[in-house]
């Protein structure tokens, strides 16, 4: 493990393993950078493959007062780190705030996204619109499972029942660990799982070539968001993996990733 400081002087860890052109791997709620060790190490035999725990979680630091811009140049630390310009991979939300880095000027090459969390149908309820507010609340009080829970229920869908058991499982704690980034998260996805449209300009911006997947067996939502969102500009390539869901093997991932990266043009 290593550490680079951000622009606020927040000190983000690291790991970095191969050798090649840079690659940064952007993970989701809840995932710290031993989560995408098993697909780093697949992708290290053709490129320097960058893990690292977002702010606020393992071993990173993180600052009193969040904004997305932080996350923005957290990223653009490492991959000042790496050489200057990187390829991105992010894993759902993470695939969004990938995205906004892209989106904001950060020195990114090509962009790969698996379900970012996106609700622009009825398949599922929205978001409530004091989402984050609640999660605010429930971080400010300390109450870790309960925001936990409310993620669960809310965000990912799942019934309150299940939620119930899961606190009984040896993986709680480590959920509660970070939960307080939770609501960072919310603030990553700015709107976009409200069962409207995907706003049509707010990625204007990103110009490299983007690759957007999602598998075929998980929430309908995800495809349905990930679908509509690459059918916003014409560098934007959509991919569908057959019997996957939101947690994709990273046997299949891994090839389809490598072949993107090194093409000369869009897979």
């Amino acid at each position: 493990m290593d550490k680079v400081f951000s622009a606020d002087a927040t000190a983000i860890a690291f790991e970095q393993r191969g050798s090649g052109p840079a690659l940064v791997l952007v993970g989701g709620a809840f995932m710290t950078r031993h989560e995408s060790a098993e697909l780093a190490a697949l992708l290290a035999e053709r490129f320097t493959v960058i893990t690292y725990d977002r702010r606020g979680r393992g071993d990173s630091g993180d600052s009193p007062a969040y904004d997305v811009q932080r996350e923005v140049e957290d990223l653009d630390a490492l991959i000042e780190h790496a050489g200057g310009e990187a390829m991105l991979f992010g894993m759902s939300s993470g695939a969004v705030l990938a995205l906004e880095a892209a989106a904001r000027g950060s020195a990114v090459t090509r962009l790969a996204l698996y379900e970012p969390p996106f609700v622009t149908d009825d398949s599922r309820p929205p978001l409530p619109a004091d989402y984050v507010a609640h999660l605010d609340e429930l971080v400010e009080q300390r109450a870790y499972g309960d925001a936990v829970a409310y993620f669960m229920t809310a965000a990912v869908g799942m019934p309150a029942e299940a939620v119930a058991a899961m606190r009984q499982a040896p993986f709680w704690a480590g959920m509660e660990a970070v939960a307080r980034t939770l609501p960072y998260d919310g603030r990553v996805m700015g709107g976009t799982m409200s069962g409207r449209p995907l706003p049509a300009d707010r990625w204007q911006s990103v110009t490299v070539p983007v690759l957007v997947g999602s598998g075929d067996a998980g929430a309908p939502h995800m495809l349905t968001g990930a679908r509509e969102f690459a059918a916003l500009a014409d560098n934007f390539t959509f991919r569908v993996f057959p019997g996957q869901e939101h947690t994709i093997a990273p046997a299949v991932l891994a090839p389809v990733l490598a072949d993107f990266f090194t093409a000369g043009e869009q897979v």
